[in-house]
């Protein structure tokens, strides 16, 4: 087994052709968020990472074998929960407040400028719908913000060239009876079991003002 015990944040300082020579990993982040893993390459070399504690490995990031080679590392999509905020009924600081809850919660969050992407829960779908927030079920690359358990980055995280072009505000179906049973979701896949511990806590949704233009049956 070929060792790794140094990695390039981005590949950072290498030259564009020593990149495209390296060969490379896909991972998912239940294994970028750990300094200690066995992994194969593209060139079918089976090796073993040993980085210091708290590093979290990156989509984009290169690490450096023993022998000098270098594998760089691709963010394997995985079953992930977008969420993104109603255009008909709230705005975008409806992600704020999301983002808040979660982060009560302890989820592991990206944060982007229009969406919130977490690991699949049904719990916390259900509790960002009663927000009145679309949840949608997809299959992408995942960076969580690193926080407070981050050290190899320093809290940051950087997008390898995963798209977030999806557009995620059509076809959810609102069906309002003034107890707000919004169905803020798309027609969805089978629903990705539960990863990681949750607490169910409740949370009141605030209500909205329908204007003429929403034409919600009641």
């Amino acid at each position: 087994m070929l060792q790794a015990s140094k990695l390039l944040p981005q590949g950072q300082g290498l030259a564009p052709v020593l990149l495209k020579r390296a060969t490379t990993v896909e991972l998912d982040w239940d294994v970028r968020q750990k300094s200690r893993f066995a992994a194969t390459d593209s060139a079918g070399r089976e090796l073993g990472i040993f980085l210091p504690r708290g590093t979290l490995v990156r989509g984009g990031d290169v690490l450096v074998a023993e022998d000098g080679s270098m594998v760089r590392v691709i963010a394997a999509p995985q079953p992930v929960l977008v969420i993104t905020h109603c255009n008909s009924h709230g705005t975008p600081f409806d992600l704020t407040r999301a983002a808040y809850h979660l982060g009560n919660r302890h989820v592991p969050i990206e944060l982007q400028p229009d969406h919130l992407k977490i690991e699949p829960d049904h719990v916390l779908a259900d509790m960002l719908r009663a927000m009145h927030l679309i949840v949608t079920e997809q299959n992408l690359a995942f960076e969580p913000e690193g926080g407070a358990y981050a050290a190899g980055h320093g809290g940051g995280h950087h997008h390898g060239g995963h798209g977030h072009g999806d557009d995620h505000h059509h076809g959810h179906d609102h069906a309002h009876d003034h107890g707000h049973g919004h169905d803020h979701s798309h027609a969805a896949t089978t629903a990705a079991p539960a990863r990681g511990r949750t607490v169910s806590i409740p949370v009141v949704a605030q209500g909205h003002v329908h204007g003429p233009g929403c034409n919600h049956d009641h």
